[in-house]
């Protein structure tokens, strides 16, 4: 924030800004002649997406009041993009201007006013948010004066020609050293006590508490050969400090940290002996794939060449400084502070790792800590050798292969990246003919990163199946501007400089977008892409793109309007990451607070997932501990039966796309206490996972059912034993009962079937009543179990709701059970295993029902029983003394009663001071939990978002509704693939929902015993609230969800085709092309803009038509005509209809590449 006054004396106070796409219409309005003069005639749209730093000054009013563009290659075409630095030295070679220390301004525009104080501003803004750079020129036809408002700034250098244009253009100047004086760095002295200690106290006041008073003084006081401490001044005030020691504790730093990249902070020798690291915590890091590659750049500085001390590094004690002298000092300070240690090679600091990461800190790098590390504290490194400026990026050449070899040599794929640069020396491009550049790193004629590129040319099947529009406007791009990143490998040492060599790589490759792709594993932990891409420690540089919701398209019935093969074609699903030249200066927010998520449940995947594609923010410290690890294994393989229920919130393929491995560290293990003094997790009664956030969202689990111990030869009935349901099983779980929960369990049992013949003569008995029993049931039949050998035991309910709450679809399968041969019981339960003996394995198991008890012979034993806490995970939180009443307790913000721990999902009840009991997050969809869970704690983490207010007490009262819709899914025994789409609500019969005055109206057509059955209900208000399908065939899943909560008449009049009897199969009706813009993941953003544009004031003399609506529901106005036909005339005869009109044709034309069969005005 600063404050202007305009000549006249008028006061503004104006704050700077990135610019954003809304800025655009204010740019265009405040471009003057002179302006076009100055910078030529420019598309503004196009600029902003090619400009590396555009900046943006408003005032309070959020009014435009400036703006001005900068990229990083000069503008009229006075040099080549990627050779300028040769024609800049030749006009005045003692300006040291390089690709790292240069932008050039492109635009600047301003009210005028005010133009001098925000031109200033902007200047300051830029040098102060890029440390690095020192030079900014601009470049104007000769003739041109700089008028009265940058000349304030900048001083003419010379002349140079244009490659295009006849006329010389006149090169001007700005130095940073004019806005943003270098400061003084000097050994500190004790009569810089009283300037330094305001500085202190106003960050924290712990070191004065802990030391007295003068305990800086006597810091400063205490230097000798071991101590130093250096300050920054301006105008003789110090206005930095900094205290380093060179004893370090080298034992402890080798026993807690992975310090191989560095190569233990010692000198190379020929007798040392490199050990593999040991296992690394959970705390990754992308700088360790280059664990040796350091050695060499350590030569580029002079140093002894014995091994070094323990003395051999320094350690930062303190540091302190103003936030302006942080950021403008950050070289000197370095330079300074090597000079009066010149025989030392690291500097390393520890800090608290909730310390917000300041611009020093961030030339740094993050060791990565080991398992056993007690530390609470994170260690960063720094090389000497890091502070050399002249580090230059360029394309490759023959000559670079020894060193290339040499930097990857300890990388897995260093073979895949040397083919890559032979294949670029020898030819430029792939075999296929695809172009291919490299690009290495050099530093004093050394080696240090290689970067190989491709150009990207899948664009089409990348914009049609990610959000890369969230990032950049497309159509502003050409076809070869988009890059795809294949390898990025960088010295450690240099590791601050990432970002410079993606910039670099898209400026000398003549590219605007990189693209890096990350494939899943397979079961054996190979890469599934054909030419894999190497690990990049430069992930955490881009930005992970969302993947975006397909439309299954129904081809054959598209014929020629179906999409194209590009879009449509079924290919390899990866997690893609981006960067673009928008992106090379903006840093991200970086997140160091240790967030724990315990449970790989869709709440807690979907939390983790919200939190990693937020792409300002970098969370280094996310962590997830689950029994199985991260979901997604595909273990299962392409079978499409799975013998669990969906819920259809992720899918393999999603997992896929996401790829939370990149970005989430994975303990696998339960979860067996937390000790809330220390904030820690113990993981399987042995790890230690600290947190300072924890998130629980284990959910819940079916259990090992306890036998009522029923002796079955004395004929009891249900009513004479005692309910076993409350009682948890203590003895051995036999090798033949399996409990499924996910998909490693069913491996477990699929595998179990397979070797021991169960399919030929093997009984199964299946216990439960949810519908995981049935899905299991038919997962057997296909599998090749006789139904005679299959036993569906079906204890009592505990709920007059059954699971699938449709007395037609039951039906159906139970006819399909019948003649299928299995046998079902109904209210059995379980009494015991082999007549009360060792019930490993199981044998027999006996049932009693409220009638006679009965015995079957076992080889196979599957549980469904109603869900539970599990009891480990139970004893964790009670011997935490978390408030537990049957599930855990939490309020509407997902509290505990430890504000430090979270949790959601099935695992939680509210409390009862909400006085709804009946309402649980159970109720809800498992994804939208995990993302308001998310966007709870993002208040926490994301300065971006507006402070959160308190709500009014009687609001806190209430708990908070969702409206995602709650779906569950699978195959059903006959092969029947069913789906059950339903609004969130407390479970109530199907009957006496539909005995309701207010219930609406559903349409069903087919059949269940066909496999036809689709039926749709719609509520009073004529929007879809209920999808149930039952087919034979497979059909599109993701589709049908979309129709939930959209209104009949969106649905093409629905009810009234179907009343007109025009609709016979339902399944047919969404094959038609009409309603694939339904599917169409944008579709929701076309309805949120057409509802806007309804709802604001477009005539002046007329109300919104949403406000007409309220005028005649509250009678306010007296009509000679139905009301729907009134509002259907307005909307005639206004402007409304047109701008209705504009916004689908432009959406039409915009997604065309997904909705090639809807035509428009033009085409036909």
């Amino acid at each position: 924030m600063s404050v202007l006054t305009s000549p006249r004396g008028k006061v503004e106070v104006v704050h700077c800004r990135r610019t954003e796409s809304q800025d655009i219409y204010c740019i265009k309005n405040l471009i003057r002649k002179f302006t076009q003069k100055l910078f030529g005639s420019l598309n503004i749209i196009s600029l902003l997406e090619k400009a590396n730093l555009a900046i943006t000054l408003h005032n309070d009013q959020e009014e435009i009041m400036a703006q001005a563009t900068f990229l990083d290659y000069p503008n009229w075409n006075v040099a080549p993009q990627d050779d300028w630095v040769s024609v800049f030295r030749e006009l005045d070679s003692e300006i040291p201007c390089t690709p790292l220390n240069t932008l050039f301004m492109h635009l600047f525009v301003a009210v005028d006013e005010y133009s001098v104080g925000c031109c200033k501003e902007i200047i300051r803004t830029v040098f102060k948010a890029v440390p690095d750079l020192h030079f900014i020129f601009l470049i104007v036809p000769s003739y041109m004066s700089l008028g009265s408002t940058l000349i304030t700034v900048f001083d003419q250098v010379g002349n140079i020609p244009s490659l295009t244009y006849d006329e010389d253009f006149a090169v001007h100047i700005c130095h940073r050293h004019s806005h943003y004086p270098q400061l003084h760095i000097r050994k500190a002295r004790v009569e810089d006590h009283d300037d330094l200690v305001p500085i202190f106290l106003h960050q924290d006041t712990i070191l004065k508490e802990t030391y007295g008073e003068y305990f800086l003084a006597e810091l400063i006081e205490a230097q000798d050969e071991e101590n130093h401490a250096v300050v920054c001044e301006v105008d003789g005030v110090a206005v930095g400090f900094m205290s380093v020691c060179s004893r370090v504790n080298m034992q402890l730093l080798h026993e807690c940290f992975d310090l191989g990249p560095f190569h233990g902070l010692c000198t190379p020798h020929p007798d040392d002996v490199l050990e593999p690291p040991q296992e690394l915590s959970v705390q990754g890091s992308s700088g360790a794939e280059l664990r040796s590659s350091s050695q060499e750049c350590q030569q580029i500085v002079k140093e002894p060449q014995e091994a070094v001390s323990p003395e051999a590094g320094e350690s930062i004690q303190r540091k302190s400084t103003e936030e302006a002298a942080m950021e403008e000092a950050l070289s000197p300070v370095q330079s300074g502070n090597a000079s009066e240690v010149e025989d030392k090679n690291f500097c390393i600091i520890s800090l608290p790792h909730l310390t917000p990461e300041f611009v020093l800190i961030q030339n740094f790098v993050k060791i990565v800590p080991f398992n056993n590390c007690t530390l609470d504290q994170d260690l960063y490194v720094f090389h000497r050798a890091g502070l050399l400026k002249t580090i230059k990026i360029r394309l490759a050449t023959l000559s670079d292969t020894p060193g290339v070899e040499n930097l990857v040599s300890t990388l897995m794929l260093n073979k895949s990246i040397l083919e890559d640069l032979q294949q670029y020396n020898k030819a430029r491009r792939d075999p296929d003919g695809t172009p291919l550049q490299a690009f290495v790193a050099e530093v004093a004629e050394q080696v240090v990163g290689i970067a190989v590129i491709r150009d990207e040319m899948d664009i089409e099947y990348i914009r049609s199946h990610y959000n890369i529009e969230d990032f950049i406007y497309f159509s502003h791009h050409q076809r070869e501007e988009h890059g795809h990143l294949y390898h990025f490998a960088l010295n450690p040492i240099f590791q601050h400089y990432t970002k410079f060599f993606l910039k670099e790589i898209l400026r000398l490759g003549y590219k605007s977008c990189l693209y890096y792709p990350v494939y899943p594993r397979t079961k054996e932990g190979k890469f599934q892409s054909s030419s894999a891409h190497s690990l990049t420690s430069a992930l955490h540089y881009l930005v992970p793109v969302r993947p975006r919701r397909q439309i299954v398209y129904p081809l054959e019935k598209l014929g020629i309007n179906a999409p194209s093969k590009e879009v449509s074609k079924d290919a390899l699903s990866y997690a893609l990451n981006h960067t673009n030249r928008k992106l090379t200066l903006e840093a991200k927010i970086t997140v160091n607070a240790k967030i724990v998520v315990v449970g790989a449940s869709s709440v807690g995947i979907s939390f983790l997932e919200t939190l990693i594609f937020c792409s300002h923010l970098k969370f280094s410290n996310l962590t997830l501990i689950s029994t199985h690890g991260l979901p997604g294994k595909k273990l299962l393989g392409t079978e499409q039966r799975k013998f669990l229920a969906s819920d259809h919130c992720y899918n393999d393929k999603d997992h896929a796309l996401m790829s939370l491995c990149s970005w989430v560290n994975v303990v696998v293990g339960k979860m067996t206490a937390i000790d809330r003094a220390a904030k820690q997790v113990i993981v399987s009664r042995e790890e230690v996972v600290p947190y300072d956030h924890l998130v629980l969202c284990t959910g819940q689990q079916y259990q090992v059912p306890c036998p009522t111990g029923a002796d079955i030869s004395q004929h009891p009935t249900n009513r004479e034993v005692l309910n076993s349901s409350l009682r948890r099983y203590t003895g051995p779980v036999p090798c033949n009962h399996f409990t499924l929960n996910d998909e490693e369990d069913c491996l477990k049992a699929l595998t179990w079937i397979r070797n021991n013949s169960i399919a030929a003569e093997g009984n199964v008995i299946v216990y439960g009543n949810t519908i995981d029993t049935y899905t299991t049931v038919e997962t057997l039949l296909n599998l090749g179990v006789r139904g005679s050998y299959i036993h569906l035991v079906q204890h009592p309910p505990t709920s007059i709701i059954t699971c699938i709450n449709n007395y037609a679809v039951e039906g159906a399968v139970e006819d399909v059970l019948r003649a299928a041969g299995v046998t079902v019981y109904r209210d059995a339960v379980l009494a015991q295993w082999n007549d009360g003996l060792n019930p490993d394995p199981i044998h027999s198991a006996s049932f009693t029902t409220p009638t006679k008890p009965f015995q079957l012979p076992c080889s196979m034993f599957f549980s469904f029983c109603e869900k539970n806490v599990d009891y480990e995970t139970f004893r964790a939180f009670n011997d935490a003394c978390l408030v537990y009443d049957g599930r855990l307790v939490i309020d509407t913000n997902f509290h505990t009663n430890d504000i430090a721990i979270r949790a959601a999902g099935s695992l939680t009840k509210f409390s009862n001071r909400y006085y709804s009991n009946e309402w649980t997050h159970s109720n809800f969809n498992s994804k939208e939990i995990g993302f308001q869970l998310a966007a709870a704690m993002l208040n926490l983490f994301d300065p971006t978002l507006e402070p959160v207010t308190e709500p009014p007490a009687d609001l806190d009262r209430l708990i908070p509704m969702y409206r995602g819709a709650k779906i569950k899914g699978g195959i059903l025994p006959g092969s029947y693939h069913y789906l059950h789409i339903t609004k969130p609500a407390i479970p109530t019969p199907l009957e006496v929902q539909m005995a309701q005055s207010d219930f609406g109206s559903e349409i069903v057509t087919g059949n269940v015993k066909n496999g036809t059955y689709f039926r749709i209900h719609t509520n009073k208000y004529k929007m879809v609230e209920t999808i149930t399908c039952l087919s034979k065939v497979p059909f599109p899943t993701s589709n049908y969800i979309r129709l939930f909560g959209q209104h009949e008449q969106v649905l093409n009049n629905l009810c009234t085709r179907y009343k007109d009897g025009l609709v016979p199969d339902l399944y047919s009706y969404f094959t038609e092309p009409w309603c694939m813009a339904l599917f169409h993941d944008r579709f929701i953003d076309l309805r949120k803009e057409l509802r806007q544009i309804l709802s604001s004031k477009e005539e002046e003399n007329l109300p919104s038509i949403e406000e007409l609506a309220r005028q005649i529901e509250d009678e306010e106005i007296n009509l000679p005509e139905k009301p729907k036909n009134y509002l259907k005339r307005v909307f005639q005869e206004t402007i409304y209809r047109p701008l209705v009109e504009k916004s689908i044709l432009d959406y039409l034309r915009y997604n065309h590449y997904h909705l090639p069969m809807y035509a428009w005005p033009g085409i036909i």
